[in-house]
């Protein structure tokens, strides 16, 4: 009987905090990494709150994702994703880019 009290109370919060904007993260975004360069190229997102961003190579060849404002930098195989947890961040813009392709992968993500 406690036992599935507690289950019953963990999985109510589980969902409930989302819904009432508790969660400590946000719903995931996406950045796709396609013919050497980012899309969306400048990704938005809420000031204050630590935000998941799923990084999504689309290309045959690695790619890094790297940003010197974000801290950030790690790999992502051809073909493969990565999820790069930012935040909470102040108002403003921080820029990131693709080390292996850096004439043509780059980005930025602003804080608003």
């Amino acid at each position: 009987m406690i036992v599935r009290l507690a289950v019953y109370l963990v999985l109510g919060v589980c969902i409930w905090l989302p819904v009432l904007g508790l969660a400590q993260t946000q719903a995931a975004n996406t950045i796709v990494i396609k013919d050497h360069q980012f899309d969306p190229q400048q990704l938005t997102i809420p000031a204050g709150q630590k935000v998941q961003i799923t990084v999504d190579n689309q290309d045959t060849t690695p790619e890094e994702f790297e940003s010197f404002d974000l801290d950030r930098e790690q790999i992502v195989a051809g073909g493969k994703q990565i999820t790069v947890f930012i935040g909470p961040l102040k108002a403003g813009t921080y820029k990131y880019w693709g080390d292996f392709h850096q004439d043509t992968t780059k980005g930025t993500i602003v804080a608003q």
